[in-house]
Parts: structure tokens; sequence; C-alpha cells
């Protein structure tokens, strides 16, 4: 919230663009008790949930993991950063943005700025440059494929942002 409303840059990674969006949900949207069903399996809000194929699995067969594409968004930082309208990053996360809310978050300003290839999964959100200069937060794990000497892009940006 403090990273959104004082306009700094904010990254947040798998659990860190969940957080992003439970915040926008309770202060944005007005969802005092917008959660994770992660952290509340009895929450009324779970913007942050387990994908409906996936409910009553148990958690092993549940986790998204390895390397899946991403469908980016033109005209987002996303884009600019990768410079691609398709791209494969790798995943280990089992809860997803609910799609329940999708339509209520972009209407208040929430940018998709990557899904997959079929739009069913959100992987990245952000906020337009205007409203924050790197505001962002992604489902994958970046990480998982940067290196020193090759840095992933989003990493490039969002220090390039924090130096300005």
């Amino acid at each position: 919230q403090y990273a959104r409303e004082n306009h700094l840059p904010y990254f947040g990674i798998c659990l860190g663009m969940q957080i992003l969006v439970i915040e926008f949900a309770r202060n944005v949207l007005g969802l005092k008790d917008a959660n994770s069903r992660e952290f509340n399996e009895e929450g009324k809000h779970c913007v942050i949930d387990l994908m409906e194929g996936q409910k009553g699995v148990k958690k092993g067969g549940t986790m998204r993991l390895g390397k899946y594409p991403c469908k980016v968004k033109n005209s987002t930082l996303m884009h600019k950063a990768y410079a691609s309208d398709l791209i494969e990053e790798r995943h280990r996360h089992r809860y997803e943005f609910s799609n329940e809310y999708r339509k209520q978050m972009e209407q208040a300003g929430l940018v998709i700025s990557g899904t997959s290839p079929d739009e069913l999964l959100v992987e990245a959100v952000e906020l337009s440059e205007k409203e924050n200069p790197f505001f962002m937060g992604v489902q994958f794990h970046p990480e998982f494929k940067s290196r020193p000497n090759k840095p992933q892009p989003l990493f490039v940006e969002f220090v390039k942002s924090c130096c300005k």
C-alpha cells in the first residue's frame, strides 16, 4: 500500500504478486476482507485461490511447477522489459489470481499485463507507468533464469526505476 500510494517502485514475485493483488482489492476495491485462500480457507473475498480444477486434489498435485508460456500485453511495462509478445518463465506455486475478481480489478486500474496463452491464468499485473514508474507483480519466478551477467529483463527495469 505504501509503495502504491507514494509512487515507489514495487516488484512482487509469486507471493509478492499475490500480496499486491490482496492489497489492491482491500484498499482500492474496498474489499476489506480480501485475502488468499492459502491464508484463510473460509475467506469471503479470496482474490487469490486454487483453480477450480485443483480443489480437492492432494497438495502435491496442485502445485504448478516448471516452465510455462506467458502472453504479454502490448503497451505495458512488461512488454517494454521483454520486448516480446510471448515469453517463457518458470513457476513454483499453488495459488492463482482469482478470475472472479478480474473485471473488477481491471476497471479499478490494475493492468493484467501477462496471461497464459489461453488467457485463463493471470501471470503478471501492474499499474500504468503514469500511476507508478514500476509497480508490478509476477506469478512466475524470473530469478530462476537470471544470471549475474545476464539478468532477466524485469530486474533490469526494476533497478533502473529504483535509481530514478
